[in-house]
């Protein structure tokens, strides 16, 4: 089993930045793509980027395509998203998964517990 633990979250202003990180624990050697999900309220879960377990390839939202950067460190087993140019809109929980990938949800099997990240305006 893995554990996963997000943290880096907060209150920013839009146009500023934040790098959330995801720490793994557990059987962190498995081959796992990585991924970042998150949901607003009212709203469905939604893919935010994702990442091969190699780190060779990456996949992002349109939404956040430019502004976001997925990577990961397997010696440290930790996977971060430096997110900058924020918008009011991406506003939400975001979760941290670990599983097969890599746009669905339900591709993976291991979930974080979420850190709010609020853009004000």
């Amino acid at each position: 089993q893995v554990q996963l633990v997000e943290s880096g979250g907060g209150l920013v202003q839009a146009g500023g930045s934040l790098r959330l990180s995801c720490a793994a624990s557990g059987r962190t050697y498995s081959n796992y793509a990585m991924g970042w999900f998150r949901q607003a309220p009212g709203k469905e879960r939604e893919f935010v980027a994702a990442i091969s377990w190699s780190g060779g390839s990456t996949f992002y939202a349109e939404s956040v395509k430019g502004r976001f950067t997925i990577s990961r460190d397997n010696a440290k087993n930790a996977v971060y998203l430096q997110m900058n140019s924020l918008k009011p809109e991406d506003t939400a929980v975001y979760y941290c998964a670990a599983g097969r990938g890599y746009r669905d949800y339900r591709s993976y099997d291991y979930w974080g517990q979420g850190t709010q990240v609020t853009v004000s305006s």
